[in-house]
């Protein structure tokens, strides 16, 4: 990838300008339909990453398709050389991955997955759930998600309306003045 498309990406002000531009440019070794990516970042190694449809990726996302540790070992006494350790990470359909979440080499995430912001993901996630923390544990499964957030969604609201915006005001109100 050249140095001018990385830059590009980082100057883009707009999540869905970036994300057309790396439709254009396929810097991903797959895109599927319906994709977002917030990230300025363009990870070095961008064709090692595969996403499959409905994907949205939040600011500040991190995937770490290889290591360089090659450049330590091979500084020191083993007589013999180490070489530039790389592996592919592959993103299921309907997958959203929350803000500063760091994906290691060598992952597979299924179909069907909520990764929370934070979370350190250091081995492959099932399909059908939400994973969070550091390293990344199932926390609950997508459908038990779906459902509270459908709960919390009942009252009918549009978001970014001001009704919903008092609405949450009003709610995070109450639940933190009776604790």
């Amino acid at each position: 990838m050249k140095y001018i498309t990385k830059i590009k990406m980082y100057l883009i002000g707009n999540a869905d300008k970036r994300t057309k531009l790396i439709i254009k440019k396929n810097l991903f070794r797959k895109v599927g339909k319906n994709f977002f990516f917030q990230p300025r970042i363009i990870p070095d190694e961008p064709k090692l990453i595969s996403f499959g449809d409905n994907v949205s990726v939040a600011s500040g996302v991190t995937f770490v398709t290889h290591d360089v540790i090659d450049k330590v070992l091979n500084k020191m006494d083993y007589n013999f050389e180490f070489y530039y350790n790389c592996a592919p990470i592959e993103i299921g359909n309907n997958v959203f991955i929350g803000c500063n979440v760091t994906i290691l080499p060598n992952i597979k995430i299924g179909n069907n997955v909520i990764i929370a912001a934070g979370s350190v993901v250091t081995k492959d996630v099932p399909s059908n759930s939400v994973v969070g923390g550091n390293p990344a544990k199932v926390i609950s499964t997508f459908e038990e998600y779906v459902n509270n957030r459908k709960i919390t969604n009942e009252n009918g609201l549009y978001p970014s309306s001001d009704q919903v915006i008092d609405y949450v005001w009003e709610k995070f109100n109450n639940e933190k003045n009776t604790k």
